[in-house]
């Protein structure tokens, strides 16, 4: 590959309109030199898989690989076979400012980090993505649009988000955003280790090393937090929500959840259903007696 880099405009691609959307089927063909751009680019893989060329690596990533890019991030594609297919949403690069500054948890994370962002979805997720690209691609391109289909996927990937020092391993950030997944932390640290796709032993000292936490700590914490929003939102009987979350035991289930929130879980449902539209002086009170 040539070092030269091409540049790709925001004006060309968008003219007026604030987000555009493609799809491309990738060539198998080594590309000839890296292109970078003056907007912002979230892309997926489709389908196949995706060779991702830097400056200073390349990385084959596979079906349902999130990928977020700035104008800084220089980089090429390449399909890895004949059926790798991608979407592209280009979006321009005052809708993406306007987004830092209107929510503070942005910058950094994301289009605002220094490198690629690149995250895993799983087949659910993956879905959702689609409907909400499919919706886009049939309505307007006016900057309403675009932060209709941009909102709710920023807010879900940062309420997956693990705080992590930049010398994180990717594999690490990768498995700490799949383990919010029901699929993966029911299956506790087994479901971590396995999506990390290396071993236990290496997992349990990398995690220890940049989480602080055991694989079985950190997820522990995913499932006790996910059962709290499901006490809070529904009446869904208790051993349901400690089956859901792969805890059989109701005695284990008790113990986990109040260390983690400091109530039984028949007093956090109560602290946060009962008279919420019209609460009562006293609902902190009135929980005391299962604390």
């Amino acid at each position: 590959m040539s070092g030269h880099v091409r540049t790709l405009r925001h004006a060309d691609i968008l003219g007026g309109d604030a987000v555009a959307l493609a799809r491309a089927t990738l060539s198998p063909t080594r590309p000839s030199c890296l292109h970078d751009h003056d907007f912002f680019e979230l892309l997926w893989v489709q389908n196949g898989t995706l060779r991702h060329h830097t400056p200073d690596d390349r990385r084959d990533l596979p079906e349902g690989t999130l990928l977020f890019l700035g104008p800084e991030h220089a980089h090429a594609l390449q399909g890895r076979g004949e059926d790798t297919l991608v979407v592209s949403v280009t979006l321009h690069p005052g809708l993406i400012a306007a987004l830092a500054e209107r929510h503070p948890s942005l910058p950094g994370r994301l289009f605002w980090g220094t490198a690629p962002t690149i995250l895993p979805r799983d087949s659910r997720q993956l879905l959702d993505l689609n409907q909400a690209a499919l919706r886009l691609e049939r309505g307007p391109r006016d900057a309403l649009a675009a932060e209709a289909f941009l909102l709710p996927l920023l807010a879900g990937l940062l309420a997956e988000d693990t705080p992590l020092p930049e010398e994180a391993p990717a594999w690490l950030r990768a498995a700490c955003a799949a383990a919010h997944s029901p699929r993966v932390f029911k299956d506790g640290a087994a479901g971590f280790v396995r999506v990390s796709g290396r071993a236990h032993p290496h997992v349990s000292r990398t995690a220890q090393r940049f989480l602080g936490q055991t694989p079985t700590e950190f997820v522990n914490a995913l499932r006790m937090a996910h059962a709290a929003r499901r006490l809070a939102g529904t009446e869904d009987p208790l051993p349901e929500i400690a089956t859901e979350v792969g805890i059989e035991n109701l005695s284990h289930f008790h113990r986990l959840f109040r260390e983690a929130h400091g109530f039984t879980p028949a007093a956090w449902r109560r602290l946060h259903q009962r008279d919420v539209t019209q609460p009562g002086p006293k609902l902190r009170e009135d929980v005391a007696e299962d604390f």
